[in-house]
């Protein structure tokens, strides 16, 4: 392993092969460049060297993509479709628009909560840092944030649900909002299931640090918009163990350590790295094997279409009690309903709107926010959606809903 100093490194230089930090944390990989905010974030760090078995110079294998001949092809063929037909949108939901009235809206309700919840999301990425860094993970300063953050949820449920990153940001720090929002769903699935705080802590302690044993692998691994080789999968498969190592070192009570180590383990013995069936998979990793497959189905990805977070719940429902814990997923469902909180929609009246909160009695028929309509006092116009005429006819589309939101914001700026 041959030693590099810091002050030697130059913007776009790249090595042969890993650069990693002390005790082997692995900094980039091969052919990947040094960025000025790397060097940047060294020098914070007070790192004065690196290290590496390789040399300055190009990788000796490049990591290509795993697409086959035909899949290219089939991709190729429906890029040129779209071209040539180009994008549509559906003449209801076009009606629909040209009636919509722009009137109140929760806009800063609904940015006070997004500055909070931006502010969570720094603080997770600080803590991985630090970890990757410095190997150091305090456990009373996570417990105490994680308090906070089981108040900010509970009581701004239907805001903080509403939330969404764009593809770019999530890409760009794909672990830390990753962490973030399955956490949400975790606190939200907790209080559902009545855990006491104590255990509703641990659990958001837990969902957290889910992922912290990814760090101890290629960065590549969790950040690549390309589709996986059996070999890289096997190898991304070792992080809950990773992981429970990480918090088996720092002390963390065992309730936590198990809830990384088994969040991939399935209720029919068909997860990973221990096989294990339901019953004696932990409460903490039941929860967060439900959350963090539905936070990963509805979020977008390069490398695949995007699906809705309807689509994503269908999937969570048809798996119950196979993959998933028959009462988690029930908490999951009767905490954002069948049409998720966030999710846009179309009605049977003609009109769209966004999903605001669930029906406690009913997870079909959820509470719609009308978009572009208010009520008399000047809040916007919330209906209870129902089997008529106020029936959700459908989840909108990605365009439509970016029309619908362009649309709305020309109006208010007229």
């Amino acid at each position: 392993m041959n030693a590099i100093k810091v002050e030697s490194l130059k913007v776009d230089q790249t090595f042969t092969h890993e650069v990693v930090l002390d005790k082997g944390f692995i900094l980039m990989v091969p052919g990947q460049p040094v960025t000025r905010e790397l060097l940047k974030a060294l020098q914070i760090w007070n790192f004065d060297q690196v290290q590496s078995e390789g040399s300055v110079g190009q990788p000796p294998v490049e990591i290509t993509d795993t697409t086959s001949a035909d899949d290219f092809m089939e991709e190729q063929n429906k890029a040129a479709e779209q071209e040539n037909s180009g994008p549509k949108l559906n003449t209801n939901v076009k009606e629909a628009l040209e009636k919509i009235q722009i009137g109140g809206n929760e806009k800063t309700r609904l940015n006070a909560v997004l500055n909070i919840y931006n502010e969570y999301i720094s603080y997770i990425n600080s803590v991985y840092t630090r970890y990757a860094t410095h190997e150091d993970l305090d456990l009373d300063q996570l417990s105490d944030t994680v308090k906070d953050l089981c108040v900010f949820v509970k009581e701004n449920r239907r805001f903080v649900l509403r939330i969404s990153p764009t593809i770019e940001t999530r890409n760009k720090n794909y672990l830390v909002i990753h962490a973030m929002r399955s956490t949400v769903f975790a606190i939200v699935i907790g209080l559902r299931l009545h855990l006491d705080f104590t255990k509703l802590v641990e659990l958001g302690v837990a969902c957290i640090l889910h992922e912290i044993g990814m760090l101890q692998l290629p960065s590549y691994l969790y950040l690549s918009d390309k589709r996986f080789t059996n070999a890289e999968r096997a190898r991304i498969a070792t992080h809950p163990l990773l992981g429970y190592k990480i918090l088996s070192s720092a002390n963390f009570p065992v309730s936590i350590q198990r809830g990384i180590l088994e969040h991939h383990e399935r209720e029919d013995g068909t997860g990973y790295p221990q096989n294990l069936t339901g019953e004696k998979i932990s409460q903490y990793a039941k929860i967060i094997s439900v959350c963090c497959s539905y936070e990963a189905i509805s979020s977008p990805r390069n490398f695949r279409e995007a699906r809705t977070t309807y689509d994503a719940m269908v999937e969570m429902l048809k798996n119950q009690n196979s993959k998933y814990n028959g009462d988690v997923i029930k908490a999951l469902l009767y905490s954002l309903s069948v049409f998720p909180i966030g999710a846009y929609v179309y009605l049977a009246n003609g009109k769209l709107g966004q999903v605001c909160d669930v029906n406690p009695d009913n997870p079909k028929n959820p509470i719609v926010q009308i978009l572009g309509e208010k009520a008399a006092d000047g809040d916007p116009r919330t209906i209870q959606t129902d089997d008529s005429m106020n029936k959700i006819v459908r989840i909108l589309n990605k365009k439509e809903v970016e029309d619908a939101l362009k649309f709305i914001e020309s109006k208010e700026n007229q």
